[in-house]
């Protein structure tokens, strides 16, 4: 009787335990009560064999399934296995006689059992203490109990948002900037608070809002191009948000926005000085251009050869320059999203080739191989005569050619000037829906810190190597603006010392569409044709005699002023006509 009492009694506390467990159980405690409650599993099994007669119990039937198990908590759990076993072992030798046969069952039910558990569960995902952290993951809740007073201190408004959307912390920041208090947006969900509308002061759509994409996704947002309107409804601002997922999939989401309307004005009026500045001033650099050019060419000016060497590094100084100027220009537009576009069907192979023979020149003045892979031999590929020697793939996509050759010129041009020796490899390759055109040199490479900056306005690299090179860091972000509005994308793998590949990526046109669109271009408009003027009656005039009116003549303010009358009668051209009288030999001259 006392024996079912301890056992009924071990048994009520362990699923009472379990029960409590099961209702209330934080994450990041998971583990530990996890094995606490295997533990006092383990403790009662002891207190059930020890009572019953040991090896010989009934219940060791139990313990086996018990063990079976241990390996879930790894070597917690086979400790939690191997101790009572070890002290059963051991008050068994202190008795006299020693009962073998007790201690090889005792090894037997709990080697057994821990060594098929550790081939059963090997492959899972086991309980170690590294897992503390990966079960108590940043979800929403948890962040929400941690770290007030570092949230509560940030200057930028901190939102956490719970998977089903619900506000679940709103720091002072947030508060203010959105005109709300933090008690009533507490437990609203984010549309009722979070407000954006676009530049067309427009409620965004459901596709476009960045809080909705990152719960979807799981994936990170940020964007500067929604503005957020206040709880009052009459004020709003440009906002800079940025959105992280809180963890899995459903954990919810981490909102950080700052208010940039004073930022973006600020932008505005700089990009607005240096529109105009580079538009004045490339006016003069221009005639100083052209009047260096007049002075070395022999046709217009006779210099000695010291001379002419000064002026040429002048001109190429003024072209430099005027070509800073454009790159400023094109900056500005690029930035207020004033860029010109002109897509047309493109063969992307034969494009590129003509802007690497274009550079050509400049490759072959430091001694640098270029290969043009489509077409290997690509000087004597591009001539007329040897058009035939390369078979080159036909990747077509719609793009604007100025936007394009730009991009090109300047990737190549960069990789032949940041290259002292070897070689520059252009490629072009596609897919079924993309083209990738990579520009590889064997250079003096980034440096990975560098790398995530490069496409970044005036960014440049400062080391030893590109000092000595020079540069304003404009091109490659302009070459990212001109990318984007193509719909492509542009990248780079570049390891310092050991060269640098850039990609640009551009959306195919397959070959029936490409077709049709070369069928387009190569079709003449039609030239609008003036409609016919009906004949004025000079015939009748001509075959019927003048004769004079019957009525009266009407006075000076009865007839409409002649001015009105020619401008609605007489043709602009004044014409001499011949009017014969039929009845009599005199004529009239009108």
């Amino acid at each position: 009787q006392m024996v079912g009492d301890s056992a009924a009694i071990a048994a009520g506390i362990v699923f009472l335990y379990m029960a409590i467990s099961y209702m209330w159980s934080p994450r990041k405690a998971f583990f530990p009560l996890s094995f606490l409650g295997y533990a006092l599993l383990v403790t009662m099994c002891c207190v059930l064999i020890f009572s019953t007669g040991g090896a010989t119990s009934a219940f060791i039937a139990v313990w086996v399934l018990i063990a079976v198990f241990a390996p879930v908590f790894g070597w917690w759990g086979i400790v939690a296995i191997a101790l009572p076993t070890l002290g059963y072992i051991a008050w068994t030798i202190s008795q006299r006689p020693i009962n073998a046969e007790y201690i090889g069952i005792a090894c037997l039910v709990t080697v057994m059992p821990l060594v098929v558990g550790l081939l059963a569960w090997s492959r899972m995902p086991r309980y170690k203490k590294d897992d503390k952290n990966r079960s108590s993951s940043r979800t929403v809740e948890s962040i929400v109990g941690q770290s007030d007073s570092v949230i509560a201190a940030i200057t930028d408004g901190v939102i956490a948002i719970s998977g089903d959307g619900e506000i679940k912390l709103i720091n002072p920041s947030a508060a203010q900037l959105l005109g709300w208090s933090e008690d009533d947006a507490l437990g609203l969900n984010y549309k009722s608070v979070v407000k954006l509308i676009n530049n067309k002061n427009q409620s965004i759509a459901e596709a476009d809002d960045p809080i909705r994409q990152t719960l979807t996704t799981n994936q990170p947002t940020a964007t500067s191009a929604y503005s957020v309107v206040t709880n009052d409804s009459e004020k709003t601002f440009l906002a800079h948000i940025n959105i992280s997922p809180a963890g899995t999939e459903h954990d919810g989401v981490i909102m950080v926005f700052r208010d940039i309307t004073s930022e973006h004005a600020e932008e505005q009026e700089q990009a607005e000085f240096i529109s105009t500045a580079s538009h004045e001033m490339r006016t003069p650099v221009a005639s100083i251009e052209g009047y260096l050019g007049l002075a070395l060419n022999p046709a217009t000016a006779q210099i000695d050869d010291k001379a002419r060497d000064y002026i040429g590094k002048a001109h190429e100084s003024a072209q430099h320059l005027g070509r800073l100027f454009q790159d400023l220009l094109d900056v500005t537009k690029a930035d207020d999203g004033r860029l010109t576009t002109n897509p047309r069907i493109t063969d992307v192979v034969a494009f590129t080739a003509r802007v690497v023979e274009d550079l050509l020149p400049k490759a072959r003045d430091k001694q640098l191989t270029v290969d043009y892979k489509p077409m290997p031999d690509i000087d004597t590929t591009l001539s007329p005569t040897n058009a035939d020697r390369t078979l080159s793939p036909v990747l077509y996509t719609v793009v604007d050619n100025d936007h394009l050759r730009e991009v090109l010129s300047n990737l190549v041009e960069n990789a032949i000037k940041y290259t002292p020796s070897g070689t520059v490899t252009v490629d072009a390759v596609g897919d079924a829906d993309t083209i990738t055109i990579s520009v590889a040199d064997s250079g003096i490479g980034i440096p990975q810190e560098d790398i995530p900056h490069l496409f970044q306005k005036f960014y440049r690299v400062d080391n030893s190597d590109t000092r000595e090179i020079g540069g304003t860091g404009l091109g490659l972000y302009l070459c990212r603006k001109l990318v984007e509005s193509m719909g492509g994308k542009i990248w780079v793998e570049s390891q310092y010392k050991q060269g640098s590949t850039f990609f640009v990526s551009l959306p195919r046109t397959d070959q029936l569409e490409a077709q049709r669109l070369l069928t387009l271009e190569a079709t003449p408009a039609p030239t609008p044709t003036a409609p016919i003027p009906e004949p004025t009656p000079v015939v009748e005039a001509i075959q019927q005699p003048v004769v004079a009116p019957a009525t009266p003549v009407a006075s000076p303010a009865e007839v409409a002023p002649p001015a009105r009358v020619a401008a609605t009668t007489i043709p602009a051209a004044r014409r001499t006509i011949t009017v014969v009288d039929r009845s009599s030999d005199s004529s009239h001259k009108h």
